[in-house]
């Protein structure tokens, strides 16, 4: 199969080159246009090839027509003025995906279709998240090359003589992807799975098996496709898989990580959705099941997906000079520009955040004590010449000292479900409004380091006086709940907590607005849909999870050999079930309650008493497992 296409560059999207890798390649069979939502959904569909080719001028130009509900546009695509059209992207590289279980008759390969990244286009404008993210990166080219202009000190400190001498803004952007891999149909044993993640007894560990052989075909994958993978291991989460009596592995339930190179932000945010499609086809192909999602397990590791943000300027000499880091990387560790892109992604994060952590499952990854962040603070380095490698803080800062092109952020809260287009989208807004506030400041690189290492209290002509920015420390070990909140802010506990901020920061939603990248519709229609997102998932699912829970928490104690502590800890168990679930004549059960905060959409009320009944299935749960401990068979 060596001789697939996988990739067609922007080169080769007009109408004789398509038409000449067509008929080359017979297998190509279908062609369908990616577009991706306000939620982060793809699209697919099915076009003949025959008929693509037969309308391809066309098709290029105007795309096809669909209509409104098949995407998430609440608020723009109405049932009175549905029609959205899909508009091939011209500039992104095309991929042909592959359906290994169909193969094409002619030449026994496998059936592939053109998978052509698009936009979604709603009364002649485009309202997508790829449509987002690119005026995003056109919109901080152009304001960073005014900057420039306005401010020649700080390029000449960049030994940039000139803005004349630029000729390209790069913006580079990195994800990665975390799953779990498990058999079908076992069930998780929390408590061995949480053991293991404490001792460590899974990362970075020899993989065995059908893992092995899934993930060693997914980087080969991969890698044909120019994606070039970096690097396949296992995470901190898992057991050791056993052998079943056939002589291959069962009960497998591991957590992996694969990498990849970086690219610009637009292509980076395609190759995730894509790479993810491939990997999963691979997994399950070998009989595996695998979950993006953020937190499958309680109590046991979630997983991340860290996006890295660079920026870079190309001079007409064809040197490329990173504008983050600075003229000495031993004596200081960002530039002013590094300083003013960090310090505005600290400020405007709660604007960001919404965008970043949308559902339920985000939420219960962000818990202490798991390397997940929860508190808007980044960390520098002890010194300039020991860069930080802190876990717990929400944004890193990459550098290498021996390669300044590397310096770059980390962002440590996304995970593998996170619309990684809008949330490189509201990055690229923030720095450039902190990039904005340094450049007039006139602040040199040491009180730009003396601003961002700020006490709480302390004044400051950019960020919020009353809370601290920056711990070399690991804020989970060395503070308090109550001092974390204090010094680095309360963060939201909930979903409708996190959308209430996009309304109530209105000066911070106006980063969001600068150089009409969003627009009120757009962000009202993220709203809506992540406001309906919460509500469906609560009433219908997580609820209805917690009751099967509860069902399963019977009394098994025999009376006859029970303690004393046996009948007391099911004393408890089932008051917690009946405060949870269970109504009477005079009194609500705390799940009623919610459904009907819902229901009178009193959603304060629905996320306080969400936060209470997470707490409350958090106590069952363990005190639950102790009951079990005690007791001789169960």
């Amino acid at each position: 199969m060596n001789n697939l296409v996988y990739v067609v560059p922007p080169a080769k999207h007009d109408k004789d080159s398509l038409i000449e890798i067509l008929k080359e390649h017979p297998e190509i069979q279908f062609v369908s246009l990616m577009g991706v939502d306000i939620g982060g959904n793809a699209t697919d569909e099915k076009i003949p090839v025959k008929l693509f080719i037969e309308d391809m001028e066309d098709m290029l130009k105007n795309g096809i027509q669909t209509d409104g509900s098949s995407v998430v546009l609440q608020g723009i695509a109405t049932l009175s003025n549905a029609r959205v059209d899909l508009v091939p992207d011209l500039d992104a590289n095309w991929f042909v995906d592959y359906n290994y279980d169909n193969f094409y008759e002619e030449n026994g390969l496998p059936v592939g279709t053109l998978k052509i990244p698009s936009f979604l286009i709603h009364n002649d404008k485009k309202v997508d998240s790829r449509s987002i993210l690119n005026r995003a990166v056109e919109n901080f080219k152009q304001k960073l090359i005014e900057i420039f202009k306005e401010h020649p000190k700080l390029a000449k400190q960049l030994g940039i003589k000139s803005y004349k001498d630029i000729e390209d803004v790069i913006l580079t952007s990195a994800t990665e992807l975390e799953m779990w891999v498990r058999t079908p149909n076992d069930r998780a044993d929390i408590e061995k799975l949480s053991t293991s993640q404490m001792l460590k007894e899974q990362y970075w560990k020899r993989t065995q098996g059908t893992v092995r052989t899934a993930l060693e075909k997914s980087i080969q994958l991969l890698d044909k496709y120019g994606f070039e993978p970096e690097m396949g291991h296992k995470e901190v989460g898992g057991v050791t898989s056993k052998i079943g009596t056939g002589g291959k592995l069962s009960y497998v339930m591991e957590q992996l990580e694969i990498d990849w190179k970086y690219s610009t932000a637009l292509q980076a945010a395609d190759n995730e959705i894509v790479v993810r499609e491939l990997v999963e086809d691979v997994f399950r192909s070998h009989g595996l099941e695998v979950t993006f999602a953020a937190k499958p397990l309680e109590d046991v590791a979630g997983s991340g997906e860290h996006t890295h943000v660079g920026v870079a300027v190309k001079l007409k000499n064809g040197e490329i000079v990173n504008i983050f880091s600075p003229e000495n990387m031993k004596e200081d560790y960002l530039s002013e520009f590094g300083y003013g892109a960090l310090m505005g992604i600290l400020k405007n994060y709660e604007v960001i955040n919404p965008f970043i952590t949308s559902s339920n499952d985000a939420f219960n990854r962000l818990k202490p004590g798991f390397e997940a962040p929860v508190c808007v603070v980044t960390s520098l380095g002890i010194d300039a010449e020991t860069p930080s490698r802190n876990r717990s803080i929400l944004v890193g800062v990459i550098r290498d000292l021996d390669n300044p092109l590397a310096t770059r952020f980390e962002v440590r809260s996304p995970n593998p479900m996170s619309n990684t287009y809008l949330v490189l989208s509201t990055l690229y807004q923030a720095m450039l409004d902190g990039i904005k506030a340094v450049a007039e400041s006139g602040k040199n690189t040491k009180e730009l380091e003396k601003e961002i290492s700020k006490a709480p209290g302390e004044d400051s002509f950019y960020l919020e006086k009353e809370r601290g920015y920056r711990s070399e420390e690991d804020v989970f070990e060395y503070y308090t709940e109550e001092e974390r909140n204090k010094i680095f802010g309360e963060p939201p506990a909930t979903v409708w907590e996190n959308i209430k901020n996009l309304q109530k920061c209105e000066d911070k939603k106006q980063i969001l607005l600068y150089g009409e990248v969003f627009t009120e519709k757009i962000i009202k229609s993220f709203e809506l849909s992540t406001l309906d997102r919460w509500i469906t998932e609560l009433k219908n699912r997580i609820l209805q999870h917690n009751i099967e829970i509860l069902r399963q928490f019977k009394r098994i104690h025999d009376v006859e050999f029970a303690t004393d502590l046996d009948v007391v800890m099911w004393e408890k168990i089932y008051n917690l079930k009946v405060y949870l679930m269970k109504d009477s004549l005079d009194r609500k059960s705390l799940f009623t309650r919610i459904r009907t905060a819902l229901a009178t959409k009193d959603y304060d009320l629905a996320s306080e008493l969400q936060k209470e009944m997470n707490e409350k299935m958090k106590e069952i749960r363990k005190l639950y497992s102790q009951y079990k401990r005690n007791l001789f068979m169960v």
